[in-house]
């Protein structure tokens, strides 16, 4: 209690001293010259989108995917690329270490052990759902969902008009390339639907994500697929043997460079190849 009674008459000396000095040095309000006017110039010219965006960890690429093209720059993917099925991965020390310094942390509702890792780190990030489908309806409603949270929408906006401009292109290119002008008939896994809406393709039948029964296989087969989409990340093999249908692997996860539109583009260079393109 001593000292903060004798700092307080110093302090509003210092204060004085300060006032005196501005109105000595700032009497012409137009005279920007001044130390003091520049850095009240400075201070009120920031831009609104100066301030830091958020530390976002995420389970895989794709969640990150989703955070990249809403805008934020700083993104740490827990699960690699390597691991085939992400739910099963184990979280590493690091991984706890890098959750307790993030400001959120985005997962899928089908990867469990998203909660353990938030609660593990003991972090106060605020845990996101993310929806992952890469229907292009559903991920621009995700990309404005994690923009509004981030306080990046400027930057998200950017992203969707580039996306559609994209989209678009490579809709009209799969097209061009349907055999005789005519739509294939495809059959597609439940996750790669987004993949025949992206080729302009209405699937005949959907399959998994279990293996298909021997009731389903005769149903699919009856249907005289041309193509099959099939999921990457759960494939059970050869869907339909003997059916003639062409089987496509089809990837959802981006790559580690997080580019989401990059994930379109090789679906449509796979489903070209299904239909005998380049």
């Amino acid at each position: 209690m001593a000292r903060t009674g004798v700092r307080i008459p110093s302090l509003l000396a210092l204060s004085a001293l300060g006032l005196t000095l501005v109105t000595g040095c700032g009497g012409d309000k137009n005279d920007t010259s001044s130390p003091s006017s520049s850095a009240s110039a400075g201070a009120s010219s920031a831009p609104a989108d100066a301030k830091q965006k958020p530390a976002v960890v995420v389970t895989t690429t794709w969640e990150g995917a989703f955070a990249k093209a809403a805008g934020a720059d700083d993104v740490k993917v827990i699960v690699p690329q390597s691991v085939h099925h992400a739910p099963d991965y184990d979280p590493k020390p690091s991984d706890l270490a890098a959750v307790a310094q993030a400001d959120f942390v985005l997962y899928a509702p089908f990867e469990p052990y998203a909660a353990k890792i938030k609660e593990a780190a003991g972090s106060k990030a605020k845990l996101v759902e993310v929806n992952l489908d890469n229907d292009p309806d559903k991920v621009k409603a995700e990309v404005d969902k994690l923009a509004a949270l981030f306080g990046t929408t400027e930057a998200a906006t950017e992203w969707k008009t580039g996306f559609d401009s994209e989209y678009g292109k490579l809709n009209k290119d799969v097209q061009a390339a349907w055999p005789g002008g005519k739509s294939p008939v495809t059959v597609t896994q439940v996750f790669t639907g987004w993949a025949a809406k992206l080729a302009g393709i209405t699937p005949a039948g959907t399959y998994g994500p279990e293996a298909v029964t021997p009731a389903q296989l005769a149903e699919l087969s009856g249907k005289k697929p041309a193509l099959v989409l099939d999921n990457a990340h759960m494939s059970t093999g050869t869907v339909l043997p003997d059916s003639g249908a062409k089987q496509v692997q089809i990837v959802n996860y981006p790559g580690d460079d997080l580019d989401l539109l990059a994930v379109y583009r090789n679906a449509a260079t796979e489903i070209k190849k299904g239909m005998g393109g380049s």
